[in-house]
């Protein structure tokens, strides 16, 4: 999706945006990093986010790399640099391909700074010497295949002679087909305001964006000042020198200034924020936090999953429940699909779910060893089965922030029904995946809306567990009393029992909104379900087992539960007056 068509319907609605920026990092366990910290930014619905591109290309195929799993796996819109700098126009042209095969349709077009082994810029043989040039190349040879944005310099190009003649380059930037402008980094609010009654004498009437640093620490911040240029008011220095030796107040500085800064933008017109993170996290979520623009994001999600931003899977509007806690393993394993199912899951003409792929980079956001000592520290040394249900447990209780079958944390309508998972999961009835029953909670309800404003939506009451042959047993003893209950268990070796129909499809989520069908995003399917099982037992091997030293007690009782436990989902089909927890309160399990 063009990113600024995001940007003219937040500016219609009056609701300011924001975006994050992000570099590749250098490492692999660096990228690992990187991947967990922007998936939990993605939680705070930035209208995009944008990837540096390394002079001549020198992060090229990891920006490239990024960017594309961001729109496929992350469900973020993607802005992928491009620079001028030691860059022929026909590597510019391989790099655009490149972009459009990876469906990246949004472009910053910079000049660039100059290599770090010089200290002249000085354009490529073949290439481009200005910013203008490569925006004019890329509408001549791709025409609106790209949204285009440009820098902006609120206090000046650091080789403009004058502002005024920076600016009247921008105008020439914009003319040649710029879509908006993303400002360089400043400090003072005054240079920003200047910036914009030039562009207005200009005739820049594009959106600008304005990017923000939150500084991190005092010496870091001091050498970036003196590289750059930038100018900062005496009042930022003057608070920063007395708090100089400590980072945590720094940052909380920091903090306190991007908050200001952002209140006194919107006053001066500013559509959103950009925001330089540095690969960083914490200060970015508190500013969010600080100005409150963050709330009610339930009420922006269009789904209650997070749609791809793919090209060929931006029309997918229902998915099988089973991978709602491990959306990235989904969509690895159906990238390959041809079609969708087109809004009814029921019409299965697509190919067959692909073999489990190795999305391993993208689930975790560290390093294998430190990794491995994060999960053992989160999941112990377990000599019993009581000591497994307890980590199923302390999950369920927020007390875990890692979780097997979890890709990131719990979900928020979790908190529900959390009291009945913990007693289940304590007594060895072990939860991976469960929904709370709803009906009609208005699509803005911060913990189950989503769809847009003005609709209302459902939810039958769902639960996934792993379960020991005599809980089975139990439970088939007395389901037929629970008439409204549809079940399918399974174990490893594909043994199974259920009250389905082979070919049953059954929507678990559904809304209503003014001039539109009812909307089913999540269903429960009785063949997929035997894809998913696959799936679900071998984390117990893979990813929980093969931390233990073979032969260890630990690893025993893990493949033990793999070996011999079941896989059992149950709805409750009841989702007005229906109690999914009744059979078990039969089973004296839950009080």
């Amino acid at each position: 999706m063009h990113i600024i068509d995001k940007i003219n319907q937040r500016i219609d609605e009056k609701k300011p945006f924001y975006s994050f920026e992000y570099f590749p990092p250098a490492t692999e366990d660096g990228l690992h990093n990187l991947y967990a910290r922007i998936e939990r930014m993605a939680v705070l619905e930035p209208v995009f986010v944008d990837i540096t591109w390394g002079a001549g290309g020198s992060t090229s195929e990891k920006t490239l790399g990024i960017a594309e799993n961001l729109q496929k796996f992350f469900g973020l819109d993607v802005m992928m640099h491009l620079t001028c700098t030691n860059m022929s126009v026909e590597r510019l042209d391989e790099a655009l391909e490149k972009a459009l095969e990876a469906g990246i349709r949004n472009i910053l077009a910079l000049r660039g700074d100059p290599p770090r082994d010089s200290s002249v810029w000085e354009s490529a043989d073949g290439g481009f010497a200005y910013a203008h040039e490569l925006v004019s190349h890329i509408r001549e040879r791709f025409g609106d295949e790209f949204c285009i944005a440009v820098a902006g310099y609120p206090e000046g190009h650091l080789e403009a002679e004058e502002k005024d003649t920076c600016t009247g380059h921008l105008k020439h930037k914009v003319d040649c087909g710029a879509d908006f402008v993303i400002t360089q980094l400043f400090f003072d609010i005054g240079e920003y305001a200047g910036f914009l009654q030039r562009c207005d004498e200009h005739g820049v009437t594009c959106p600008i964006v304005p990017g923000l640093l939150p500084i991190q620490t005092f010496d870091r911040f001091k050498k970036f000042v003196r590289f750059t240029g930038v100018n900062v008011p005496a009042a930022v220095w003057d608070h920063l020198e007395p708090i100089r030796q400590d980072d945590a107040a720094v940052r909380s500085y920091g903090v306190e200034l991007c908050i200001e800064m952002c209140e006194k933008l919107i006053e001066l017109g500013a559509p959103g924020y950009h925001f330089y993170t540095l690969n960083l996290q914490s200060s970015v979520m508190r500013i969010l936090e600080g100005l409150d623009v963050a709330n009610g994001l339930a009420a922006d999600r269009q789904l209650p999953w997070r749609p791809s931003t793919f090209p060929t899977r931006r029309d997918e509007d229902v998915r099988p429940i089973f991978w709602s806690n491990r959306p990235k393993s989904y969509l690895a394993r159906t990238m390959d699909w041809d079609e969708f199912p087109n809004g009814r899951w029921g019409d299965r003409r697509s190919p067959s779910f692909g073999t489990l792929n190795d999305y391993y980079l993208l689930r975790r956001g560290i390093g294998l060893e430190e990794k491995d000592h994060k999960l053992l520290e989160a999941y112990g040394e377990p000599d019993s089965l009581e000591d497994i249900y307890e980590v199923f447990t302390k999950f369920c209780s927020g007390e875990l922030d890692a979780f097997p079958w979890v890709d990131g944390e719990i979900q928020a309508e979790t908190r529900r029904i959390s009291t009945e998972l913990v007693a289940l999961n304590r007594a060895g009835f072990l939860t991976i995946n469960s929904q709370p029953q709803v009906s009609g909670a208005p699509s803005n309800d911060p913990e189950v809306g989503w769809g847009g404003p003005n609709g209302t939506v459902y939810q039958k009451a769902y639960l996934e567990l792993f379960l020991s042959d005599d809980k089975l047993h139990a439970f088939l003893a007395r389901v037929d009393d629970f008439p409204t209950l549809t079940y399918q268990a399974v174990n490893v070796a594909g043994e199974s029992h259920s009250n389905l129909r082979p070919d049953a499809v059954s929507a678990v989520t559904w809304g209503i909104f003014p001039g539109k069908e009812i909307i089913q995003p999540t269903v429960v399917d009785a063949e997929t379900f035997h894809v998913w099982k696959d799936e679900a037992f071998e984390i117990w091997r893979q990813e929980w087992a093969a931390l233990y030293d073979e032969g260890s007690r630990p690893r025993r009782l893990i493949e033990e539960i793999h070996d011999s436990y079941w896989l059992l989902n149950l709805v409750e089909n009841d989702y007005i007056n229906g109690d999914i927890f009744a059979i078990f309160r039969d089973f004296g399990v839950l009080e």
